[in-house]
Protein backbone atom coordinates (compact mmCIF):
# COMPACT_ATOMS: atom_id res chain seq x y z
CA UNK A 1 0.00 0.00 0.00
CA UNK A 2 1.79 3.76 -1.21
CA UNK A 3 1.64 6.83 1.03
CA UNK A 4 -1.04 8.09 -0.95
CA UNK A 5 -3.49 5.18 -0.10
CA UNK A 6 -2.46 5.08 3.46
CA UNK A 7 -3.28 8.64 3.97
CA UNK A 8 -6.70 8.49 2.47
CA UNK A 9 -7.84 5.36 4.31
CA UNK A 10 -6.86 7.45 7.66
CA UNK A 11 -8.58 9.86 7.03
CA UNK A 12 -11.57 7.56 6.12
CA UNK A 13 -11.04 5.20 8.88
CA UNK A 14 -11.69 8.15 11.07
CA UNK A 15 -15.12 9.10 10.37
CA UNK A 16 -16.00 5.64 10.39
CA UNK A 17 -14.42 5.66 14.06
CA UNK A 18 -16.65 8.97 14.55
CA UNK A 19 -19.58 7.69 12.77
CA UNK A 20 -22.03 8.65 15.48
CA UNK A 21 -19.94 10.84 17.04
CA UNK A 22 -20.85 14.12 14.92
CA UNK A 23 -18.76 16.88 17.30
CA UNK A 24 -16.00 14.60 17.46
CA UNK A 25 -15.66 13.42 13.24
CA UNK A 26 -15.67 17.68 12.72
CA UNK A 27 -13.38 18.33 15.87
CA UNK A 28 -10.59 15.85 14.40
CA UNK A 29 -11.22 15.52 10.98
CA UNK A 30 -9.18 17.32 8.22
CA UNK A 31 -9.40 16.92 4.44
CA UNK A 32 -5.88 14.90 3.56
CA UNK A 33 -3.29 16.21 1.66
CA UNK A 34 -2.57 14.25 -1.43
CA UNK A 35 0.18 15.72 -3.83
CA UNK A 36 -0.43 12.34 -6.25
CA UNK A 37 -3.42 10.17 -5.87
CA UNK A 38 -5.37 8.03 -8.32
CA UNK A 39 -8.55 6.82 -6.28
CA UNK A 40 -9.21 4.11 -9.06
CA UNK A 41 -5.21 2.43 -9.00
CA UNK A 42 -4.37 3.61 -5.28
CA UNK A 43 -7.61 2.61 -3.93
CA UNK A 44 -9.98 0.96 -5.59
CA UNK A 45 -7.45 -1.66 -6.77
CA UNK A 46 -6.18 -1.99 -3.11
CA UNK A 47 -9.82 -2.46 -2.10
CA UNK A 48 -10.50 -5.29 -4.84
CA UNK A 49 -7.43 -7.35 -5.74
CA UNK A 50 -8.83 -10.74 -4.58
CA UNK A 51 -11.92 -9.55 -2.96
CA UNK A 52 -14.95 -11.64 -4.03
CA UNK A 53 -17.58 -9.51 -2.26
CA UNK A 54 -19.95 -8.45 -4.33
CA UNK A 55 -19.19 -4.63 -5.63
CA UNK A 56 -22.02 -3.85 -8.25
CA UNK A 57 -25.71 -5.98 -7.79
CA UNK A 58 -28.22 -4.74 -11.17
CA UNK A 59 -31.58 -5.79 -10.55
CA UNK A 60 -34.52 -4.99 -13.56
CA UNK A 61 -38.16 -4.65 -13.04
CA UNK A 62 -38.22 -8.61 -14.81
CA UNK A 63 -35.64 -10.39 -12.87
CA UNK A 64 -32.70 -10.49 -14.31
CA UNK A 65 -30.05 -9.96 -12.21
CA UNK A 66 -26.08 -9.22 -12.60
CA UNK A 67 -23.82 -8.99 -10.20
CA UNK A 68 -20.04 -8.41 -10.12
CA UNK A 69 -17.35 -8.79 -7.39
CA UNK A 70 -14.57 -6.09 -6.71
CA UNK A 71 -11.73 -8.00 -8.51
CA UNK A 72 -13.59 -8.77 -11.41
CA UNK A 73 -14.33 -4.58 -11.63
CA UNK A 74 -10.71 -4.58 -11.06
CA UNK A 75 -9.65 -6.88 -13.97
CA UNK A 76 -12.29 -5.56 -16.46
CA UNK A 77 -11.35 -1.83 -15.61
CA UNK A 78 -8.12 -2.62 -16.38
CA UNK A 79 -8.88 -4.36 -19.90
CA UNK A 80 -11.21 -1.45 -20.88
CA UNK A 81 -8.30 1.07 -19.57
CA UNK A 82 -5.49 -0.57 -22.05
CA UNK A 83 -8.58 -0.84 -24.87
CA UNK A 84 -8.83 2.88 -24.77
CA UNK A 85 -5.51 3.93 -24.86
CA UNK A 86 -5.09 1.53 -27.32
CA UNK A 87 -7.75 3.68 -29.40
CA UNK A 88 -5.36 6.99 -28.60
CA UNK A 89 -7.56 8.45 -25.86
CA UNK A 90 -4.67 9.50 -23.44
CA UNK A 91 -4.39 11.70 -19.84
CA UNK A 92 -6.46 14.63 -20.05
CA UNK A 93 -8.72 13.46 -22.59
CA UNK A 94 -12.52 13.87 -21.98
CA UNK A 95 -14.84 11.35 -22.72
CA UNK A 96 -18.78 11.82 -23.08
CA UNK A 97 -20.05 8.72 -21.56
CA UNK A 98 -24.00 8.29 -22.14
CA UNK A 99 -24.70 4.88 -20.92
CA UNK A 100 -27.97 2.90 -18.66
CA UNK A 101 -27.15 1.16 -15.59
CA UNK A 102 -25.45 -1.53 -16.87
CA UNK A 103 -22.06 -3.20 -16.15
CA UNK A 104 -20.31 -1.36 -18.72
CA UNK A 105 -20.85 2.04 -16.91
CA UNK A 106 -18.93 0.98 -13.73
CA UNK A 107 -15.84 -0.78 -16.21
CA UNK A 108 -15.55 2.71 -18.04
CA UNK A 109 -15.57 5.08 -15.19
CA UNK A 110 -13.08 3.32 -13.50
CA UNK A 111 -10.87 2.61 -16.36
CA UNK A 112 -11.12 6.48 -17.51
CA UNK A 113 -9.84 7.20 -13.85
CA UNK A 114 -6.95 5.12 -14.40
CA UNK A 115 -6.54 6.40 -17.80
CA UNK A 116 -6.26 9.76 -16.46
CA UNK A 117 -8.90 10.49 -18.90
CA UNK A 118 -11.81 13.47 -17.85
CA UNK A 119 -15.26 11.57 -17.56
CA UNK A 120 -18.04 13.93 -18.63
CA UNK A 121 -21.32 12.20 -17.73
CA UNK A 122 -24.69 12.73 -19.64
CA UNK A 123 -27.91 11.63 -19.40
CA UNK A 124 -29.95 9.41 -21.66
CA UNK A 125 -32.77 12.15 -21.80
CA UNK A 126 -30.12 15.10 -23.67
CA UNK A 127 -31.67 15.97 -27.30
CA UNK A 128 -29.39 16.44 -29.96
CA UNK A 129 -28.85 20.17 -29.44
CA UNK A 130 -27.76 19.47 -25.67
CA UNK A 131 -25.58 17.17 -26.87
CA UNK A 132 -23.84 18.88 -29.53
CA UNK A 133 -23.22 21.51 -27.15
CA UNK A 134 -21.69 19.44 -24.64
CA UNK A 135 -19.35 17.64 -27.69
CA UNK A 136 -18.01 21.22 -29.10
CA UNK A 137 -17.82 23.54 -25.69
CA UNK A 138 -16.19 20.38 -23.63
CA UNK A 139 -14.35 19.71 -26.31
CA UNK A 140 -14.67 15.81 -26.23
CA UNK A 141 -12.53 13.49 -27.51
CA UNK A 142 -14.50 9.94 -27.45
CA UNK A 143 -17.56 9.10 -26.77
CA UNK A 144 -18.98 6.10 -25.25
CA UNK A 145 -22.86 5.01 -25.63
CA UNK A 146 -25.32 2.35 -26.29
CA UNK A 147 -26.61 1.27 -28.85
CA UNK A 148 -29.83 2.85 -28.06
CA UNK A 149 -28.31 6.09 -27.90
CA UNK A 150 -25.91 6.01 -31.24
CA UNK A 151 -28.57 8.00 -33.53
CA UNK A 152 -28.32 10.89 -31.37
CA UNK A 153 -24.78 11.31 -32.42
CA UNK A 154 -25.03 11.35 -36.37
CA UNK A 155 -23.01 14.46 -38.05
CA UNK A 156 -22.21 16.02 -33.97
CA UNK A 157 -19.48 13.49 -33.35
CA UNK A 158 -17.58 13.31 -36.40
CA UNK A 159 -13.77 12.78 -36.35
CA UNK A 160 -14.18 11.45 -32.53
CA UNK A 161 -13.56 8.07 -31.65
CA UNK A 162 -17.17 6.58 -30.97
CA UNK A 163 -18.09 3.59 -28.95
CA UNK A 164 -20.67 1.45 -28.90
CA UNK A 165 -22.36 -0.70 -25.61
CA UNK A 166 -24.19 -3.52 -26.48
CA UNK A 167 -24.59 -3.64 -29.96
CA UNK A 168 -22.89 -2.91 -33.36
CA UNK A 169 -22.78 0.86 -35.62
CA UNK A 170 -21.70 1.77 -38.31
CA UNK A 171 -18.31 4.27 -37.74
CA UNK A 172 -19.12 3.04 -33.82
CA UNK A 173 -16.13 0.58 -32.26
CA UNK A 174 -17.96 -2.13 -30.18
CA UNK A 175 -17.04 -2.05 -26.62
CA UNK A 176 -16.57 -5.60 -26.74
CA UNK A 177 -13.45 -4.96 -28.74
CA UNK A 178 -12.23 -2.09 -26.76
CA UNK A 179 -12.70 -4.61 -23.47
CA UNK A 180 -10.58 -7.46 -24.59
CA UNK A 181 -7.44 -5.87 -23.82
CA UNK A 182 -4.48 -6.90 -21.55
CA UNK A 183 -5.97 -7.40 -18.05
CA UNK A 184 -2.70 -5.97 -16.51
CA UNK A 185 -2.40 -2.36 -16.72
CA UNK A 186 0.01 -0.10 -15.86
CA UNK A 187 -0.36 3.78 -15.83
CA UNK A 188 1.61 6.32 -17.98
CA UNK A 189 2.77 8.12 -14.83
CA UNK A 190 1.98 9.61 -11.99
CA UNK A 191 -1.32 10.94 -11.50
CA UNK A 192 -1.04 14.22 -9.72
CA UNK A 193 -4.00 15.24 -7.14
CA UNK A 194 -4.60 18.44 -8.95
CA UNK A 195 -5.46 16.75 -12.50
CA UNK A 196 -8.64 16.87 -14.06
CA UNK A 197 -11.00 13.82 -13.62
CA UNK A 198 -14.80 14.63 -13.75
CA UNK A 199 -16.56 17.52 -15.93
CA UNK A 200 -20.42 18.01 -15.53
CA UNK A 201 -22.30 20.26 -16.83
CA UNK A 202 -24.86 21.55 -14.43
CA UNK A 203 -28.71 21.79 -15.47
CA UNK A 204 -28.99 25.75 -16.05
CA UNK A 205 -32.15 27.42 -15.77
CA UNK A 206 -31.50 30.44 -16.81
CA UNK A 207 -28.39 29.95 -19.30
CA UNK A 208 -26.23 27.56 -20.86
CA UNK A 209 -24.73 25.26 -18.00
CA UNK A 210 -21.88 25.21 -16.98
CA UNK A 211 -19.29 22.89 -17.10
CA UNK A 212 -18.19 22.04 -13.21
CA UNK A 213 -14.39 20.63 -13.27
CA UNK A 214 -13.22 18.37 -10.79
CA UNK A 215 -10.01 17.17 -9.97
CA UNK A 216 -8.83 13.38 -9.09
CA UNK A 217 -8.93 14.94 -5.84
CA UNK A 218 -11.85 16.83 -5.15
CA UNK A 219 -14.66 14.24 -6.26
CA UNK A 220 -12.80 11.09 -4.99
CA UNK A 221 -11.75 11.88 -2.22
CA UNK A 222 -14.37 14.77 -1.20
CA UNK A 223 -16.99 12.16 -1.30
CA UNK A 224 -15.55 11.31 2.54
CA UNK A 225 -18.25 13.98 3.52
CA UNK A 226 -20.71 12.41 1.27
CA UNK A 227 -19.62 8.93 3.19
CA UNK A 228 -20.25 10.37 6.24
CA UNK A 229 -23.45 11.51 5.52
CA UNK A 230 -24.82 8.28 3.70
CA UNK A 231 -23.79 6.25 7.01
CA UNK A 232 -22.54 3.72 4.75
CA UNK A 233 -20.47 0.82 6.32
CA UNK A 234 -18.29 -2.17 4.86
CA UNK A 235 -21.03 -5.52 3.70
CA UNK A 236 -24.14 -2.55 3.39
CA UNK A 237 -26.29 -2.86 0.29
CA UNK A 238 -26.67 0.55 -1.40
CA UNK A 239 -29.79 1.68 -3.51
CA UNK A 240 -29.57 4.86 -4.48
CA UNK A 241 -32.29 6.44 -7.33
CA UNK A 242 -30.84 7.90 -9.45
CA UNK A 243 -30.31 8.59 -13.18
CA UNK A 244 -26.67 8.28 -14.76
CA UNK A 245 -25.33 11.46 -15.85
CA UNK A 246 -26.49 13.19 -13.03
CA UNK A 247 -23.63 14.16 -9.65
CA UNK A 248 -25.64 12.27 -7.39
CA UNK A 249 -25.47 9.14 -9.29
CA UNK A 250 -21.54 9.23 -8.99
CA UNK A 251 -22.23 10.66 -5.23
CA UNK A 252 -24.26 7.16 -4.28
CA UNK A 253 -23.65 4.66 -7.24
CA UNK A 254 -19.86 4.96 -7.51
CA UNK A 255 -17.96 6.87 -4.94
CA UNK A 256 -18.94 6.89 -1.47
CA UNK A 257 -20.02 3.24 -1.24
CA UNK A 258 -16.88 2.01 -2.47
CA UNK A 259 -14.91 4.33 0.03
CA UNK A 260 -15.34 1.18 2.21
CA UNK A 261 -16.63 -1.72 0.27
CA UNK A 262 -20.13 -1.23 -0.17
CA UNK A 263 -22.25 -3.23 -2.55
CA UNK A 264 -23.85 -0.85 -5.02
CA UNK A 265 -27.10 -2.24 -5.56
CA UNK A 266 -29.46 -0.81 -8.73
CA UNK A 267 -32.57 -1.71 -9.60
CA UNK A 268 -33.82 -0.96 -13.16
CA UNK A 269 -36.99 0.29 -14.30
CA UNK A 270 -38.35 2.07 -17.51
CA UNK A 271 -40.71 3.80 -14.72
CA UNK A 272 -40.58 4.32 -11.06
CA UNK A 273 -43.01 2.13 -9.46
CA UNK A 274 -43.02 2.02 -5.68
CA UNK A 275 -44.51 -0.80 -5.19
CA UNK A 276 -42.16 -2.86 -7.40
CA UNK A 277 -39.03 -0.56 -5.60
CA UNK A 278 -40.47 -1.56 -2.38
CA UNK A 279 -40.80 -5.71 -2.95
CA UNK A 280 -37.36 -5.68 -4.38
CA UNK A 281 -35.68 -4.00 -1.59
CA UNK A 282 -37.03 -6.44 0.82
CA UNK A 283 -36.36 -9.21 -1.40
CA UNK A 284 -32.73 -8.36 -1.89
CA UNK A 285 -31.58 -7.21 1.72
CA UNK A 286 -30.94 -3.69 0.95
CA UNK A 287 -29.79 -2.16 3.83
CA UNK A 288 -29.26 1.94 3.03
CA UNK A 289 -31.98 3.66 0.32
CA UNK A 290 -31.00 7.51 -0.58
CA UNK A 291 -34.04 8.76 -2.43
CA UNK A 292 -35.13 11.76 -3.79
CA UNK A 293 -38.41 14.01 -2.58
CA UNK A 294 -40.26 12.81 -5.89
CA UNK A 295 -39.88 8.93 -4.98
CA UNK A 296 -39.84 9.23 -1.17
CA UNK A 297 -44.00 10.64 -1.71
CA UNK A 298 -44.66 7.79 -3.92
CA UNK A 299 -43.26 5.05 -1.63
CA UNK A 300 -45.54 6.39 1.52
CA UNK A 301 -48.64 5.49 -0.91
CA UNK A 302 -47.89 2.42 -0.51
CA UNK A 303 -48.34 0.26 2.83
CA UNK A 304 -44.70 0.13 4.02
CA UNK A 305 -45.37 -2.03 6.81
CA UNK A 306 -46.28 -4.87 4.42
CA UNK A 307 -42.46 -4.71 3.39
CA UNK A 308 -40.25 -6.67 5.81
CA UNK A 309 -37.44 -4.45 4.78
CA UNK A 310 -33.70 -4.73 6.43
CA UNK A 311 -33.09 -1.03 6.03
CA UNK A 312 -30.84 0.76 8.71
CA UNK A 313 -30.27 4.40 6.78
CA UNK A 314 -32.28 6.22 4.81
CA UNK A 315 -31.48 9.25 3.33
CA UNK A 316 -32.71 12.04 1.28
CA UNK A 317 -31.53 14.46 -1.16
CA UNK A 318 -32.13 17.33 -4.57
CA UNK A 319 -34.62 19.97 -3.07
CA UNK A 320 -36.18 19.89 0.67
CA UNK A 321 -38.24 17.23 2.18
CA UNK A 322 -41.39 17.41 3.60
CA UNK A 323 -41.79 17.20 6.68
CA UNK A 324 -45.39 14.60 6.68
CA UNK A 325 -43.18 12.81 4.51
CA UNK A 326 -40.40 11.57 7.22
CA UNK A 327 -43.13 11.07 9.47
CA UNK A 328 -44.90 8.71 7.78
CA UNK A 329 -42.05 6.41 6.89
CA UNK A 330 -40.81 6.81 10.73
CA UNK A 331 -44.32 5.57 11.84
CA UNK A 332 -43.94 2.50 9.60
CA UNK A 333 -40.44 2.13 9.42
CA UNK A 334 -39.20 2.92 12.83
CA UNK A 335 -35.97 5.04 10.95
CA UNK A 336 -36.18 8.77 10.38
CA UNK A 337 -35.28 9.66 6.64
CA UNK A 338 -31.89 12.12 7.19
CA UNK A 339 -31.41 14.87 4.67
CA UNK A 340 -28.60 16.12 3.14
CA UNK A 341 -27.32 19.14 0.80
CA UNK A 342 -24.78 20.08 -2.10
CA UNK A 343 -23.93 20.66 -5.23
CA UNK A 344 -22.79 19.22 -8.70
CA UNK A 345 -19.59 21.91 -7.21
CA UNK A 346 -19.27 19.75 -4.16
CA UNK A 347 -19.70 16.44 -2.64
CA UNK A 348 -22.24 16.64 0.78
CA UNK A 349 -22.13 19.84 2.46
CA UNK A 350 -24.56 19.74 5.23
CA UNK A 351 -26.38 16.68 6.69
CA UNK A 352 -28.14 15.42 8.92
CA UNK A 353 -25.27 12.33 9.88
CA UNK A 354 -25.94 9.10 10.98
CA UNK A 355 -26.79 8.49 15.42
CA UNK A 356 -27.69 12.02 15.74
CA UNK A 357 -30.75 13.39 16.62
CA UNK A 358 -32.85 14.70 13.28
CA UNK A 359 -34.89 17.70 12.96
CA UNK A 360 -37.56 16.79 10.78
CA UNK A 361 -36.98 18.83 7.34
CA UNK A 362 -33.77 20.43 8.67
CA UNK A 363 -30.89 20.29 5.81
CA UNK A 364 -28.61 19.64 8.94
CA UNK A 365 -25.31 20.68 10.09
CA UNK A 366 -21.96 21.19 8.41
CA UNK A 367 -20.53 17.90 7.48
CA UNK A 368 -16.70 16.98 8.25
CA UNK A 369 -14.05 19.07 6.32
CA UNK A 370 -17.05 22.31 5.56
CA UNK A 371 -17.28 25.47 7.14
CA UNK A 372 -20.64 26.82 6.69
CA UNK A 373 -21.90 30.28 7.30
CA UNK A 374 -24.68 32.24 5.82
CA UNK A 375 -23.95 36.21 4.49
CA UNK A 376 -26.15 38.28 3.75
CA UNK A 377 -26.46 40.68 0.64
CA UNK A 378 -23.24 42.96 2.08
CA UNK A 379 -21.49 39.67 2.96
CA UNK A 380 -21.67 39.50 6.31
CA UNK A 381 -22.65 36.99 8.60
CA UNK A 382 -26.34 36.68 9.40
CA UNK A 383 -29.25 34.07 10.90
CA UNK A 384 -30.23 34.15 6.96
CA UNK A 385 -28.97 34.21 4.13
CA UNK A 386 -26.75 32.99 0.90
CA UNK A 387 -25.16 29.63 2.08
CA UNK A 388 -21.46 30.06 1.74
CA UNK A 389 -18.25 27.32 1.91
CA UNK A 390 -15.54 29.23 3.80
CA UNK A 391 -12.63 28.78 1.44
CA UNK A 392 -9.53 29.48 3.59
CA UNK A 393 -8.96 26.57 4.23
CA UNK A 394 -10.38 25.58 1.24
CA UNK A 395 -12.16 22.36 1.52
CA UNK A 396 -10.44 19.68 -1.14
CA UNK A 397 -14.09 18.88 -1.93
CA UNK A 398 -15.12 22.14 -3.62
CA UNK A 399 -14.92 21.71 -7.25
CA UNK A 400 -10.84 23.44 -9.98
CA UNK A 401 -13.70 25.42 -11.24
CA UNK A 402 -16.31 25.78 -14.42
CA UNK A 403 -14.16 24.65 -17.57
CA UNK A 404 -13.91 27.59 -19.97
CA UNK A 405 -14.88 30.31 -18.13
CA UNK A 406 -12.22 32.53 -16.03
CA UNK A 407 -14.32 35.16 -15.31
CA UNK A 408 -17.35 33.07 -13.16
CA UNK A 409 -14.43 30.51 -11.70
CA UNK A 410 -13.34 34.21 -10.36
CA UNK A 411 -16.52 35.18 -9.13
CA UNK A 412 -16.92 31.99 -7.44
CA UNK A 413 -13.86 30.98 -5.86
CA UNK A 414 -11.95 34.27 -6.20
CA UNK A 415 -13.13 35.82 -2.63
CA UNK A 416 -13.05 34.62 0.67
CA UNK A 417 -16.08 32.23 0.17
CA UNK A 418 -17.80 29.80 -2.23
CA UNK A 419 -21.43 31.22 -2.84
CA UNK A 420 -24.23 28.39 -3.27
CA UNK A 421 -26.73 30.99 -4.88
CA UNK A 422 -28.85 29.08 -1.96
CA UNK A 423 -30.51 30.86 1.37
CA UNK A 424 -30.86 29.65 4.37
CA UNK A 425 -31.57 30.41 8.05
CA UNK A 426 -29.58 28.56 11.15
CA UNK A 427 -31.36 28.18 14.33
CA UNK A 428 -30.51 28.56 17.92
CA UNK A 429 -28.84 24.81 17.81
CA UNK A 430 -27.17 25.25 14.49
CA UNK A 431 -29.52 23.14 12.37
CA UNK A 432 -29.58 24.97 8.62
CA UNK A 433 -33.28 25.89 6.95
CA UNK A 434 -33.40 25.61 3.37
CA UNK A 435 -35.35 29.21 2.50
CA UNK A 436 -34.82 28.93 -1.17
CA UNK A 437 -32.78 30.08 -4.22
CA UNK A 438 -31.23 33.42 -3.73
CA UNK A 439 -33.32 34.17 -7.17
CA UNK A 440 -36.55 32.70 -5.91
CA UNK A 441 -37.19 34.70 -3.24
CA UNK A 442 -39.20 37.69 -3.33
CA UNK A 443 -40.98 40.49 -1.58
CA UNK A 444 -44.66 41.13 -1.07
CA UNK A 445 -46.24 43.88 0.62
CA UNK A 446 -42.64 44.33 2.44
CA UNK A 447 -42.80 40.52 3.60
CA UNK A 448 -40.02 38.11 2.26
CA UNK A 449 -41.34 35.24 0.64
CA UNK A 450 -39.56 31.95 0.52
CA UNK A 451 -41.95 29.45 -1.97
CA UNK A 452 -40.53 26.56 -0.57
CA UNK A 453 -42.54 27.39 2.37
CA UNK A 454 -45.87 27.50 0.17
CA UNK A 455 -44.92 24.66 -1.80
CA UNK A 456 -44.72 22.64 0.78
CA UNK A 457 -47.75 23.64 1.99
CA UNK A 458 -49.64 22.80 -1.31
CA UNK A 459 -48.46 19.30 -1.62
CA UNK A 460 -49.86 18.08 0.99
CA UNK A 461 -53.38 18.26 -0.41
CA UNK A 462 -54.22 15.49 -2.06
CA UNK A 463 -55.06 16.80 -5.49
CA UNK A 464 -51.93 18.49 -5.77
CA UNK A 465 -49.05 16.51 -7.51
CA UNK A 466 -46.78 19.36 -8.45
CA UNK A 467 -46.58 23.15 -7.24
CA UNK A 468 -44.39 26.09 -7.86
CA UNK A 469 -44.01 28.95 -6.33
CA UNK A 470 -43.22 32.42 -8.28
CA UNK A 471 -43.88 36.19 -7.93
CA UNK A 472 -46.98 37.47 -10.26
CA UNK A 473 -46.61 40.98 -10.60
CA UNK A 474 -49.49 43.26 -8.69
CA UNK A 475 -49.55 46.97 -8.74
CA UNK A 476 -50.83 47.60 -4.83
CA UNK A 477 -47.74 45.30 -3.26
CA UNK A 478 -45.44 44.80 -5.74
CA UNK A 479 -45.71 41.31 -6.17
CA UNK A 480 -48.05 38.37 -5.12
CA UNK A 481 -47.49 34.68 -4.78
CA UNK A 482 -48.60 32.73 -7.59
CA UNK A 483 -48.73 29.12 -7.45
CA UNK A 484 -48.65 27.07 -10.78
CA UNK A 485 -50.27 23.26 -9.91
CA UNK A 486 -50.17 19.97 -11.73
CA UNK A 487 -52.72 17.97 -10.64
CA UNK A 488 -52.83 14.54 -9.28
CA UNK A 489 -54.67 11.70 -11.38
CA UNK A 490 -58.67 11.82 -11.38
CA UNK A 491 -58.87 16.35 -10.32
CA UNK A 492 -60.02 18.57 -12.42
CA UNK A 493 -58.70 21.71 -13.05
CA UNK A 494 -62.18 23.67 -11.99
CA UNK A 495 -62.73 26.43 -9.63
CA UNK A 496 -64.06 24.03 -7.13
CA UNK A 497 -60.64 22.41 -7.25
CA UNK A 498 -58.77 25.73 -6.99
CA UNK A 499 -60.81 27.20 -4.18
CA UNK A 500 -60.59 24.11 -2.53
CA UNK A 501 -56.54 24.28 -2.57
CA UNK A 502 -56.33 27.81 -1.80
CA UNK A 503 -58.52 27.09 1.25
CA UNK A 504 -56.98 24.01 2.59
CA UNK A 505 -53.10 26.45 2.17
CA UNK A 506 -54.29 29.04 3.92
CA UNK A 507 -55.06 26.94 6.65
CA UNK A 508 -51.57 26.49 6.96
CA UNK A 509 -49.56 29.44 6.00
CA UNK A 510 -49.54 32.63 7.74
CA UNK A 511 -51.84 35.78 6.32
CA UNK A 512 -48.52 37.73 4.49
CA UNK A 513 -48.24 33.97 2.60
CA UNK A 514 -51.32 33.62 1.09
CA UNK A 515 -51.63 32.41 -2.33
CA UNK A 516 -53.55 35.01 -4.57
CA UNK A 517 -53.52 33.45 -7.97
CA UNK A 518 -53.51 29.48 -8.65
CA UNK A 519 -52.94 28.23 -12.30
CA UNK A 520 -53.31 24.61 -13.38
CA UNK A 521 -50.31 23.85 -16.14
CA UNK A 522 -47.62 22.08 -16.94
CA UNK A 523 -44.08 22.99 -15.37
CA UNK A 524 -41.26 24.58 -17.79
CA UNK A 525 -38.23 22.02 -16.36
CA UNK A 526 -34.93 21.99 -17.45
CA UNK A 527 -33.37 18.13 -18.52
CA UNK A 528 -32.54 17.51 -14.32
CA UNK A 529 -36.12 18.34 -13.35
CA UNK A 530 -35.49 22.12 -11.78
CA UNK A 531 -38.60 24.19 -12.68
CA UNK A 532 -37.34 26.97 -14.93
CA UNK A 533 -39.17 29.90 -12.51
CA UNK A 534 -37.47 32.39 -14.83
CA UNK A 535 -39.96 31.28 -18.10
CA UNK A 536 -43.07 31.50 -15.56
CA UNK A 537 -41.95 34.66 -14.52
CA UNK A 538 -41.96 36.18 -18.26
CA UNK A 539 -45.06 34.69 -19.48
CA UNK A 540 -46.73 35.90 -15.92
CA UNK A 541 -45.32 39.61 -16.53
CA UNK A 542 -46.48 39.32 -20.01
CA UNK A 543 -50.01 38.36 -19.37
CA UNK A 544 -50.55 41.24 -16.57
CA UNK A 545 -49.50 44.01 -18.88
CA UNK A 546 -51.75 42.96 -21.65
CA UNK A 547 -54.51 42.30 -18.79
CA UNK A 548 -54.62 38.21 -20.20
CA UNK A 549 -55.58 35.69 -18.16
CA UNK A 550 -54.94 31.45 -18.61
CA UNK A 551 -56.96 28.87 -19.37
CA UNK A 552 -57.25 27.31 -16.02
CA UNK A 553 -56.10 30.04 -14.01
CA UNK A 554 -58.29 31.95 -10.71
CA UNK A 555 -57.48 35.09 -8.80
CA UNK A 556 -58.99 34.97 -5.41
CA UNK A 557 -60.83 37.91 -6.56
CA UNK A 558 -62.46 34.92 -8.33
CA UNK A 559 -64.12 33.76 -5.03
CA UNK A 560 -65.59 36.24 -2.78
CA UNK A 561 -66.56 33.78 -0.13
CA UNK A 562 -62.53 33.24 0.11
CA UNK A 563 -62.41 36.85 0.49
CA UNK A 564 -65.06 37.32 2.87
CA UNK A 565 -63.48 34.57 5.28
CA UNK A 566 -60.03 36.25 4.73
CA UNK A 567 -61.32 39.86 6.29
CA UNK A 568 -63.26 38.12 9.18
CA UNK A 569 -59.93 36.12 10.13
Amino acid sequence: MNQATTTFRAARDLLLRHRSDYDSAVRAFSWPTLPTFNWALDHFDALARGNSSTALWIVDEHGVEVKRTFDELRIASDRTANGLRRLGVQRGDRVLVMLPNRVELWETMLAAIKLGAVLAPATQILSVADLQDRIERGEMCAVIADAASVAKFDGIADGRLKIVVGGTADGWTPYADVANASDSFTPDGVTQGSDPCVLYFTSGTTSKPKMVLHTQTSYPVGHLSTLYWLGLQAGDVHLNISSPGWAKHAWSCFFAPWQVGATVFIYNQGRFDALKTLATISRCGVTSLCAPPTAWRSLILEDLKAHPVKLRELTSAGEPLNPEVIEQVKAAWGITIREGYGQTESTAMLGNSPGQPVRPGSMGRPLPGYAIELLDIDGKPAREGELSVRLDPRPVAIMAGYAGDAAKTEKALGGTHYGTSDVASIDADGWYWYVGRTDDVFKSSDYRISPFELESALLEHPAVAEAAVFDSPDPKRLAVPKACVVLAPGHAPTAETAKAILLFARSRLAPYQKIRVLEFCELPKTVSGKVRRNELRATEATRRAAGARGEHEYLEADFPELLDGARRA
